[in-house]
């Protein structure tokens, strides 16, 4: 999937959209994309200015973005205006290695189950194969009361 396809599968936008190429998924198992991780990025700005490094709080949130357009491909549908996916639950989370500038994050995640709107997910970020954090996380869908 190319950035326009991934942009009618998020509802995230700039500065806050954390995937920018899909290169697999098989809906109902997994998915793999990444992010070209550049020192353009805002955050890098106030993240240790002096040794950037991407905070493993964002890691985490492109890992959910990408389980997001994994549970959308899975489900059939696209985000609307009528509901939100949620970021309900991290666990286990490591950090193994700090992601830098230059980096391109491979963002690798698969359903483990789906259960009365819970998604759970086992995730896995890698950089040149090695991986850099991992987590088990859990989205929910939810409608927006209007």
């Amino acid at each position: 999937m190319d950035i326009h396809q991934i942009l009618e599968h998020l509802p995230h936008r700039y500065p806050f959209l954390l995937v920018d190429r899909v290169v697999a998924v098989e809906p109902g198992k997994s998915i793999h994309a990444y992010k070209n991780v550049t020192i353009n990025e805002p955050f890098f700005q106030g993240h240790f200015p002096h040794h950037p490094v991407m905070p493993g709080v964002l890691i985490m949130e492109a890992l959910a973005q990408a389980a997001g357009i994994l549970s959308f491909k899975t489900m059939g549908e696209k985000p609307s205006d009528d509901s939100v996916f949620y970021f309900v639950g991290i666990d286990d989370a490591r950090f193994k290695k700090p992601v830098m500038p230059g980096d391109q994050l491979h963002l690798h995640v698969s359903i483990e189950r789906q259960m009365r709107g819970i998604w759970k997910y086992k995730a896995e970020a890698r950089v040149d194969g090695e991986v850099v954090a991992e987590a088990n996380l859990m989205c929910a869908k939810r409608d927006i009361a209007k």
